[in-house]
């Protein structure tokens, strides 16, 4: 894993995709804090459990299943525009327009596109606040793979059969470890963007991880000035 970024390594890049929650914007804004508590009280709610005991069976669904979402359609044959509503209605006040961030992605040049488990709705409200949604072409979301959420390889595949990526010619840039190997197995160059989270560290021992990338923004404005003039 490279944690200093050389143009060279990323001459061949056209495409550059990007997962959402923390990453586009860094894990100390602390959204997962909020959207843990919502997923809480939406799964209580839903099966009529306390908080407590709805708390162990949202982290049972999210391992087994890769989201809590997608265990509670397997599960229970759950329907999910509500659980998406109710879990991504979230006070992002606190999040400031990243200045460095959007210099950076200017500089990229390049198509721009954002590959998430989460929602549409989700990422261009986040995207918009940050300041950096006028940079993305699209949105590949939950709603687009079905609810079939990363790292299951179908959606990888979809994702770059609908999107008309080639691979090859790729970096994708996610949070969490384990949602980067099936893009390396796919030919994609990757970029690990860690934060202390055990989930984000899950699967993070591998040659699949190409790059390591601390901060997004700080991470970017290196290469680009590693770019020769």
């Amino acid at each position: 894993m490279k944690k200093t970024p050389i143009w060279t390594d990323f001459e061949h890049v056209d495409v550059w995709v990007f997962d959402l929650d923390n990453t586009l914007y860094p894990a100390r804004c602390d959204l997962f804090t909020q959207m843990d508590r919502k997923m809480g009280e939406f799964v209580s709610q839903y099966l009529q459990v306390d908080y407590d005991e709805a708390k162990r069976i949202q982290k049972e669904y999210f391992s087994e299943h890769g989201t809590t979402l997608n265990g509670l359609m397997s599960r229970h044959g759950m329907k999910p525009a509500a659980y998406l509503e109710y879990v991504h209605d979230l006070d992002i006040d606190h999040i400031t327009a990243d200045t460095k961030l959007n210099e950076a992605l200017h500089a990229l040049g390049g198509r721009k596109v954002i590959f998430t488990n989460a929602s549409d709705a989700h990422a261009r409200n986040i995207s918009r606040q940050i300041g950096i949604d006028h940079h993305f072409d699209e949105i590949f979301d939950i709603h687009r793979s079905n609810f079939v959420p990363k790292p299951e390889m179908s959606v990888y595949l979809q994702f770059l059969d609908e999107f008309e990526i080639d691979p090859k010619r790729a970096v994708f840039f996610e949070d969490m470890a384990k949602n980067l190997k099936p893009a390396h197995d796919l030919g994609m160059t990757t970029v690990w963007v860690p934060n202390p989270a055990h989930w984000s560290h899950e699967s993070s021992a591998g040659d699949h991880i190409h790059h390591v990338a601390e901060d997004l923004g700080d991470w970017l404005t290196q290469l680009i000035g590693s770019k020769p003039r």
